[in-house]
């Protein structure tokens, strides 16, 4: 996926499943290619195979999180992919982001849970924007451009059937219910973006959304030196970083202009957001 290679270990039906439906368009690493990443979704230990039956998640075959209910295994491995990549691939500025392209310019969308980030972002990409990450925007410490991921994209309780209705098309997972986030699923990538998922782009819009009900359509200008504030609260590992994190979030937010953005229908917030892009 994009920059990493994942070895998966997995005797799990939810999670095969899962991957043939999702994953099917992603290239497949030869066996003596280097992994980035070696992760298991395995059963519950002993009992918890059978009796309120559990999954797990390891990584390097060691434990990381508490065991999560047997229907969730297949948002588990995605969330603990998330974990690796944020927690561990420092050649990149990693920012808790959807991160979408168009015309070879890329729009960052950093928002916390329930602002509708992952809703617009999946309305997005099935309304012509590439999907770039609908989680985390890869920033390159090499060339300051943003790397593709072009995983499945993460919607739950209401969104999935809002974007049901708005992109009719659309493939969807099995939604895994009662987790910690409510009812979950995932959205397949588009072929067409799998197929460019080793072009990068620079950044070139950064919009904090939000969604309130009833809301009308608002797209205002925001001060840089306040989103750089609010972009490094979003970063995993800005502080690992150190100054060459700051410098290039800088460097990311001066390229870039910044808008907060509220909504509360999608058509009317694709078209705001096709206008920023026909703007000089």
């Amino acid at each position: 996926m994009g920059p990493f290679v994942f070895r998966l270990r997995s005797d799990m039906a939810a999670v095969a499943d899962g991957i043939e439906l999702l994953y099917a368009g992603h290239e497949l690493a030869a066996d003596e290619d280097f992994a980035d990443f070696t992760v298991t979704v395995a059963p519950g230990a002993g009992l918890r195979r059978w009796i309120r039956p559990q999954a797990r998640f390891l990584f390097d075959g060691r434990p990381v999180f508490e065991p999560l209910p047997h229907g969730q295994a297949y948002p588990l491995l995605e969330w603990a992919m998330n974990w690796c990549i944020s927690g561990y691939a420092h050649q990149f500025l990693v920012i808790h982001a959807a991160v979408v392209e168009r015309s070879g310019r890329a729009l960052i969308l950093p928002a916390p849970p329930g602002s509708g980030k992952s809703t617009l972002c999946a309305a997005l990409v099935h309304s012509g924007w590439r999907l770039l990450s609908d989680e985390l925007t890869l920033v390159s410490r090499v060339d300051g451009r943003i790397h593709p991921l072009c995983r499945p994209v993460s919607l739950k309780n209401a969104s999935i059937e809002v974007i049901r209705r708005f992109a009719p098309a659309a493939v969807f997972n099995r939604i895994s219910h009662e987790t910690a986030k409510g009812s979950v699923t995932h959205m397949k990538a588009l072929p067409e973006h799998l197929a460019q998922v080793d072009v990068p782009a620079p950044a070139r819009w950064v919009v904090f959304p939000r969604y309130e009900a009833g809301s009308p359509t608002v797209m205002s200008e925001r001060s840089r030196a306040l989103s750089m504030i609010e972009l490094a609260r979003n970063t995993f590992n800005f502080a690992a970083l150190g100054r060459s994190g700051f410098d290039l979030l800088g460097d990311v937010v001066d390229g870039c202009s910044c808008h907060d953005f509220r909504y509360s229908q999608l058509p009317e917030a694709i078209a705001a957001f096709d206008a920023l892009a026909a703007a000089p």
